[in-house]
């Protein structure tokens, strides 16, 4: 019983093996996929990168500083 079913899932497994060694991810149309265009022009115009990396160097503002941080009346002196 486990040999026939081991003995289906590689006759599935080979019966979907050509129909994936069919997806040619160079087409020969020319036309080219987002993923293409987007690699070929990725030095183009202002990396978003920079802007998270900006973004998270304002989270260092919410760590505490000291244990006194909280607000006490000076006196003067």
């Amino acid at each position: 019983m486990r040999s026939r079913f081991v003995l289906a899932v590689l006759m599935m497994t080979a019966a979907a093996a050509p129909a994936a060694n069919a997806q040619n991810p160079e087409r020969d149309s020319g036309i080219r996929t987002e993923t293409q265009e987007r690699l070929a022009h990725r030095n183009d115009g202002f990396d978003l990168n920079w802007l998270g990396f900006i973004g998270l160097l304002g989270l260092l503002g919410l760590r505490p500083e000291h244990a006194e941080d909280s607000y006490h009346p000076a006196s003067v002196e």
